[in-house]
């Protein structure tokens, strides 16, 4: 029944787009210059109105041209651009029409005192990447950065917070376009939604980016007010389950300085159900479990982030910026455990009670230098930056058996982590003869991270869980790519060089396992410019993905001794070939973009499942052959009206995951697919409506079905006071219908795992701005 809903959905969907595309329709062209020197205008806003509800739009590009799309009849043509005085002009129109240059007159008036106030789609499809902007997203409103990626093209964020592109979860997260442990551990849950500018979705990045994370990137980037004078917004927010927050953005720009902060507080509580089903079919002591864990999961955090800009010259800019972020995250859980003979008598029964808190305190300092010089287009930029956490996680398990009866006993266990990271990068760009460009650059990355873990049995030592870990990362890269136009044909190509040194070991002398590699990645971006604004796009990349720190340590902590996951210290990193082909088109407020993908990965590492002579579980990952992958992505925005924005994305892949571990061989294809619609409409009175849908198929792995996902989410939001106060209501996961369910099936065991962790939220936010107003939107420049 949920598979007739949504294909109906998508189904009408295409009926809209179809039959919009459909209708007879004839193009508006034309060149706008300035009366005064003849330049071109650019980004001037071009309305074509035939009354109060048919008003098509469209910006002049570079060259000041326009082209907008329209059925036949009688129109209102106006022209408004900055510094320049309104035009209108009545028109006929029956046919393809041209009206080649028009003038616009200066606006003396404008001129003594201008303010920018541009605003921008919030999803812009652009050659090499997607565009998330989110400061016109009502549904993340009193939000954190997991709601923001639940709503961008391409991503899905399941309920445990684990985030892939594409259907792929080796994706690199970057933050302002540098790594930062804050994406990692599921961080991206303390940042607030309201200190983030926009998301960038890379899925082929070029030889600038780090060759880390097969599937792409997702580089976020966080607000820098760039208004003049002093702006300021203040965010509170309420929601139920709670999910309560308080956000103080401030700036203060001068021709010498730029001083801009964010400070929040967020109280924040979470529900969550598992429900685990076993059969064994072996020799175990038991022949099923049922199992059923509840958890209340409540975190408070608060997080500082201050900079400055201070602009030595026109050409020399230095940036200083310190971010913390501290947390105080805990859980209380009550697992109940029912076993099972062979012929269905119960066996015995276990309650389990878990506290666990966890402390932990993120630090992040950063330096950027930019010179710019005489000759356009030359750069020069060098970025440090040096994060320290530390994170304590503290349990203490409570355990006893109801059938047959004892008294149990007392677990006790600390984790202490303490992480160092340091970053250094400098890139230089120059153009060239023609429409040439060069850019090269360096890298180091060097991360240090140490982890101390006890644990006792009623107040005695256990040994064999008292494990010290030192787990060290450096990487090293350099770059060079260049990139040309020959008429209508654009190309860059790029070699990127990294040298990885990893290693990790036991303090007390057990294990001491280290690797040193190095490896070329290369990439090719090629892209020929049709008319009628369409763009045919070639693009490949060598990329690799690394295991973690998690996917190699050996050890496993207590939460669950009948579940364990432990990593695994020979693991080898996997590299992708990715190959993708696509085409951008765009036809006034109509944009499509089709994509075809292909990946192909060797040593592809993946997680498996066995059991333990005492018929538990334990889940490690390997390194198995190769994975492949096969895509088709559908991409497209549309402004049928002023009132009425649509997008929708829609990804398709097969793949084929086979290799031998331990004797056993996997083997398993499979195919699945997943699509987001959204829908925002703006109503009299500024009052606007924000809907999203997002649907995940069932999927595979080597070893298990994951069952399909769904998700509906709404949003209200409504302007006062001149759009300087802003109210927001939003219901995430409004048919409470996001869960998660794997089957693991083999010749030896059966397993079900359902869990319920994002049940439906309201929250209502409420924005005030001092000194702006809502379409002065916060910006931030490039952050390549």
């Amino acid at each position: 029944m949920n598979k007739v809903k949504v294909l109906w959905m998508l189904l009408l969907t295409g009926v809209c787009l179809a039959g919009y595309a459909q209708q007879p329709m004839v193009t508006l062209k034309g060149k706008l210059i300035s009366a005064k020197n003849r330049q071109p205008v650019i980004a001037a806003t071009i309305r074509l109105i035939k009354d109060a509800a048919h008003v098509k739009a469209g910006l002049s590009d570079a060259a000041g041209t326009f082209a907008i799309p329209a059925a036949p009849g009688a129109y209102t043509l106006r022209i408004e651009a900055l510094q320049c005085k309104p035009l209108v002009i009545a028109l006929q129109l029956s046919s393809d029409t041209t009206l080649g240059d028009i003038a616009l007159e200066e606006d003396t008036r404008q001129l003594e005192t201008v303010t920018v106030t541009g605003t921008k789609s919030e999803i812009e499809l652009k050659t090499d990447r997607k565009v998330f902007n989110v400061g016109k997203d009502i549904l993340s409103k009193g939000g954190n950065v997991n709601d923001i990626l639940n709503n961008v093209p391409s991503v899905n964020v399941d309920p445990n917070g684990a985030v892939s592109l594409r259907g792929n979860a080796n994706v690199r997260i970057l933050i302002n376009g540098k790594p930062s442990m804050l994406t990692v551990n599921n961080g991206l849950r303390q940042i607030p939604a309201s200190s983030i500018e926009k998301v960038e979705v890379i899925t082929n990045p070029s030889s600038a980016y780090e060759a880390e994370g097969s599937a792409g990137i997702i580089n976020i980037i966080m607000k820098k007010n760039a208004l003049s004078g002093f702006n300021a917004s203040l965010q509170a927010g309420l929601g139920s389950p709670a999910n309560n927050s308080l956000n103080l953005n401030m700036s203060y720009k001068t021709k010498k300085v730029n001083i801009f902060s964010n400070i929040g507080y967020r109280y924040q509580e979470r529900f969550f159900e598992d429900i685990i089903q076993r059969q064994n079919f072996g020799k175990a002591p038991v022949s099923s479990m049922y199992q059923v864990n509840n958890l209340r999961n409540s975190n408070t955090a608060t997080n500082y982030y201050l900079g400055m800009d201070y602009y030595i010259n026109d050409r020399n800019t230095l940036t200083g910026s310190f971010y913390r972020i501290k947390v105080n995250n805990r859980d209380s859980a009550r697992n109940n455990y029912n076993y099972y003979g062979s012929a269905g008598q119960p066996d015995s029964s276990i309650t389990r009670f878990e506290d666990y808190r966890e402390p932990q305190i993120f630090n992040e300092l950063e330096l950027n230098y930019v010179k710019t010089f005489a000759k356009k287009g030359r750069k020069w930029t060098t970025n440090l930056q040096y994060d320290f956490w530390h994170d304590d996680e503290n349990q203490l398990i409570t355990q006893r058996s109801l059938h047959p009866e004892n008294n149990g006993f007392k677990l006790t266990s600390r984790d202490l982590e303490y992480s160092k990271d340091l970053f250094i990068q400098s890139d230089y760009v120059t153009p060239l003869k023609g429409s040439g460009k060069l850019e090269m650059g360096v890298r180091a990355g060097l991360r240090a991270i140490k982890s101390d873990y006890t644990a006792s049995q009623d107040e005695i030592l256990l040994p064999q869980y008292d494990n010290k870990l030192n787990y060290d990362e450096n990487i090293y890269a350099t770059y060079m790519q260049y990139g040309s136009k020959v008429k209508q044909f654009n190309y860059q190509v790029g070699l990127r060089a990294e040298l990885s040194d990893i290693g990790i070991r036991d303090r007390k002398g057990n294990f001491n396992n280290a690797k040193r590699y190095i490896d070329f990645f290369p990439a090719v971006h090629l892209q020929y410019s049709l008319k009628n604004d369409m763009d045919l796009q070639l693009s490949y990349s060598r990329r690799i993905n690394r295991p973690k720190f998690w996917q190699l340590n050996p050890f496993s902590g207590l939460s669950d001794t009948r579940l364990l996951t432990v990593g695994n210290p020979d693991l080898n990193p996997m590299y992708t070939n990715a190959l993708e082909t696509g085409i951008l088109k765009k036809a006034g407020n109509f944009t499509l973009n089709p994509s075809v993908y292909y990946q192909f990965a060797t040593n592809y590492f993946d997680y498996i499942l066995r059991t333990t002579p005492e018929g538990y579980f334990l889940r490690t990952p390997v390194n198995l052959d190769l994975e492949q992958r096969f895509g088709v992505e559908l991409n497209t925005s549309w402004n049928p009206y002023n009132w009425w924005r649509l997008s929708m994305d829609v990804n398709f892949y097969q793949f084929t995951q086979e290799g031998n571990y331990e004797g056993e061989k996997y083997h398993v294809t499979g195919k699945t697919w997943f699509s987001t619609i959204r829908s925002g409409f703006k109503f009299p009175k500024v009052v606007s409506l924000d809907l999203s849908f997002n649907y995940r198929g069932q999927n595979r792995n080597v070893q298990s079905l994951i069952k399909p996902i769904y998700r509906l989410n709404a949003g209200i939001s409504r302007d006062f006071l001149g759009d300087r106060m802003t109210f927001t209501a939003t219901v995430n996961n409004l048919l409470d219908s996001n869960t998660y369910q794997e089957i693991t099936s083999t010749d030896t065991y059966y397993l079900d795992r359902f869990s319920k962790g994002l049940q439906r939220q309201f929250t209502g936010t409420l924005i005030y701005r001092f000194n702006r107003k809502k379409d002065q939107a916060d910006r931030m420049g490039d952050q390549n």
